[in-house]
């Protein structure tokens, strides 16, 4: 089973070091961020199975990254870590959406004896954390068959939901027609209009611009390749 992957907001860089070096030894694979922007921007980028977030933060603070995460349709779970012990404080950050609040100083040991608690709730494994795939802005669950950009939905038809994964299972790849018609319609013989009319019908859905596409581009004699 792959390694729980957490990730370490605070703008303190012993603190970040100190949890990391904790965690890791207790054989979670631990990411950083130095500030609330950083954070939202890795979120989104890649999943994650637990997020430890300082309250504290110049620029965005804590309670502005939980909403803006709930706001996106991001949904990993979040410890508060925070020197304020105020009920308002511990109130409002349960309330916008964190899963706990840890105040400061706190024992290391009660920390990872909390996030292995939250992970077996969460009923982790490399299965489950693989169902949800990110890519930039977009977020797409596999066992549902539904594709998010910047937590709004977009609808797909059965075929476009299977090619959107299968491109999010290959970011960044040039892949070949004769490629995508295997793994998506099952068949070696190619119908190259019908390939461009599900790209055509994706593009509209996802690209700013579907003539202009950013995302899903075409690689002339070749075939497709979902950008990020």
């Amino acid at each position: 089973m792959d390694a729980a992957k957490i990730l370490i907001v605070d703008d303190e860089k012993f603190v970040r070091r100190t949890i990391s070096r904790v965690l890791s030894s207790e054989g979670f694979a631990t990411f950083e961020a130095s500030n609330g922007p950083d954070a939202l921007r890795m979120a989104q980028e890649q999943s994650f199975d637990l997020m430890l977030l300082d309250i504290v933060m110049d620029g965005m603070d804590g309670f502005q990254v939980i909403r803006t995460l709930r706001d996106l349709g991001i949904l990993l779970p979040v410890f508060v870590l925070s020197g304020r012990q105020a009920d308002n404080d511990k109130i409002l950050a349960l309330g916008i959406g964190a899963d706990d609040y840890i105040t400061k100083p706190f024992s290391t040991t009660v920390l990872c004896a909390k996030v292995k608690a939250c992970l077996r709730r969460m009923g982790l494994s490399s299965r489950q954390r693989e169902s949800i795939l990110s890519l930039g802005p977009f977020r797409y669950v596999c066992d549902e068959m539904r594709l998010f950009r910047e937590g709004t939905e977009i609808p797909l038809s059965s075929k476009e939901s299977l090619l959107i994964k299968y491109f999010f299972n290959n970011p960044n790849k040039i892949l070949s027609k004769e490629q995508i018609y295997r793994n998506v319609w099952g068949n070696d013989v190619v119908d190259d209009n019908t390939i461009m009319v599900h790209i055509r019908h994706l593009r509209v859905k996802i690209e700013a611009d579907a003539t202009r596409p950013n995302y899903l581009r075409t690689i002339r004699g070749v075939g497709y390749q979902f950008v990020i």
